[in-house]
């Protein structure tokens, strides 16, 4: 097994070295406009899972994915000139679910801030059901010293 940090180094060179040759070398019309996001590799360098998002609808992304698909032995030949190891990896495409699971944490946010502004609304015009301040405060606490700190001055009433 290599050494995780070789693992992690190796996948950041397969992501820039994917990333050029999408630019450069795949001239597939299907391609989208897509971005390699991630990149990660086993620990015994034999296989990487590089992981992409497509910019557009549902149809763009499945020509993306069958692009990919079909340019995986170019991809993995340029992996294969541009890294230094022994064996070049194999590689599968995966998209990336982040700006998918970000669009449903903004969504979250929103409605939150909206609960939110509705609850303050109707805070606006409440009032406290009982005191306006329900806790002691240090003048109260004043009035009521009955007991000092030596047992002998007491009167006997606890």
């Amino acid at each position: 097994m290599a050494d995780p940090a070789r693992a992690a180094k190796l996948a950041d060179r397969i992501k820039v070295v994917v990333a050029q040759a999408l630019e450069r070398r795949v001239k597939d019309p299907r391609l989208g406009f897509v971005t390699i996001t991630d990149a990660r590799v086993t620990n015994d360098l034999q296989h990487a899972t590089v992981y992409y998002t497509v910019f557009g609808d549902d149809t763009q992304q499945s020509d993306t994915r069958k692009a990919l698909e079909s340019a995986k032995g170019i991809l993995r030949s340029e992996v294969g000139k541009n890294i230094t190891a022994r064996l070049t990896p194999t590689l599968e495409f995966v998209p990336d679910e982040i700006p998918v699971n970000a669009g449903h944490l903004e969504e979250l946010l929103r409605k939150a801030k909206e609960r939110d502004a509705e609850v303050a609304a109707l805070a606006e015009g409440a009032s406290f059901a009982g005191e306006s301040n329900p806790y002691r405060s240090d003048e109260e606490d004043d009035d009521e010293e009955d007991f000092t700190a030596d047992p002998d001055e007491r009167d006997g009433t606890y």
